[in-house]
């Protein structure tokens, strides 16, 4: 097998996106564990709670999550059960779904917090500001790209 450094960096930073989303899954699946919701609800929370000023629709969160409208919908209502997620028709347009938090779900969250914190300081360890300035702007790009790349197909 080839030795990573080998690799173009384009490759490598192409495999190493797929690897370090893959790992960084597993370990956030074992720590929120304890708390009866995956690394899928959590990132579905994070986006409804931070990224809307209203409770957004179904495909709204699906384009701002990066995911289909389907797989949205999926976690959305599994988080229903849990009471950590509404999941309702728009009082105004019926053909529309809405998605908001529950105020058991801030509760939830806030005890979730800390835990979240933590995984997020051991994650970044040893990174400096400034590689976290390019690392951000490097994924902007990417995702604009991405945008650049899904509208070329649509047309």
């Amino acid at each position: 097998m080839k030795q990573p450094v080998e690799f173009e960096d384009r490759i490598y930073s192409f495999g190493a996106l797929f690897v370090a989303a893959n790992r960084i899954d597993t370990l956030l699946e074992r720590s929120l564990e304890k708390f009866g919701v995956t690394s899928r609800q959590w990132f579905l929370s994070i986006c409804v709670a931070h990224l809307f000023e209203k409770p957004p629709t179904l495909k709204e969160l699906a384009k701002a999550s990066g995911t289909s409208y389907q797989n949205v919908k999926q976690v959305a209502l599994k988080l229903q059960e849990k009471k950590l997620m509404s999941v309702r028709k728009d009082p105004i347009d019926a053909r529309v779904t809405r998605i908001a938090m529950t105020p058991e779900s801030e509760t939830f969250w806030a005890q979730t917090d800390p835990d979240a914190q933590r995984f997020l300081d051991r994650l970044y360890q040893g990174i400096s500001a400034e590689d976290l300035r390019v690392t951000r702007a490097t994924l902007d790009q990417l995702l604009a790209n991405c945008d650049a790349m899904e509208e070329r197909e649509t047309i």
